[in-house]
């Protein structure tokens, strides 16, 4: 999310990241074993969520420099 400044501010994604990866370390702790397998999975899927993320961030911005391109030449 942008602030006023045009920055983007990703605080309350930050925290919310390190709340989870907390929540994560305390469920490696659990006595039931599918408990503890399961973090290993949500692990990797955040990482691929991030991927996936950073990805289609990078296809935008490709677009986006296209477009402009394009209605540079346009005009």
């Amino acid at each position: 999310m942008k602030n006023i400044f045009g920055t983007v501010d990703n605080t309350y994604n930050d925290i919310r990241e390190k709340s989870f990866l907390q929540w994560l370390e305390e469920m490696e702790a659990h006595p039931d074993v599918a408990v503890r397998g399961g973090v290993k999975l949500a692990r990797e899927y955040l990482q691929y969520l991030k991927e996936e993320v950073k990805r289609l961030e990078d296809e935008n911005d490709l677009k986006v420099q296209y477009l402009k391109r394009l209605k540079e030449k346009m005009q």
